[in-house]
């Protein structure tokens, strides 16, 4: 039993260790690339729905005002303590309102060096 746990051990440290050791050669081909994605920033985006209702506070049973389209361009002014609801202009259509943060937030960039 002790054998076999060793044996796992020394299995999961040399699979991790096996990244680390070959990623150096890996990011030397390419560096500008990942340099250039650290600095980028995305506005705000419809994500994981074709649509949201805009409503006029910031709850789900509150009156629905618009919809904004995963295609529509839109700026955020505020958002709620934790980001649970974002008050938005949607710049296609004018309105104004409160979407669910579920489904309206920044892109985000993950900078590996």
């Amino acid at each position: 039993m002790r054998l076999s746990r060793i044996a796992a051990a020394a299995a999961v440290t040399a699979a991790i260790a096996l990244p680390a050791v070959t990623a150096p050669a890996a990011s030397a081909a390419a560096p500008a690339v990942a340099s250039d994605s650290c600095h980028k920033t995305d506005p705000y985006k419809v994500h994981h729905a074709s649509a949201v209702t805009i409503r006029s506070k910031a709850s789900s049973k509150s009156t629905a005002l618009g919809v904004l389209y995963r295609s529509h361009k839109f700026t955020v002014h505020k958002a709620t303590k934790y980001g649970e609801w974002v008050y938005i202009t949607d710049k296609t259509t004018g309105a104004k309102g409160w979407v669910s943060g579920t489904y309206v937030y920044p892109v985000v960039y993950t900078c590996l060096h």
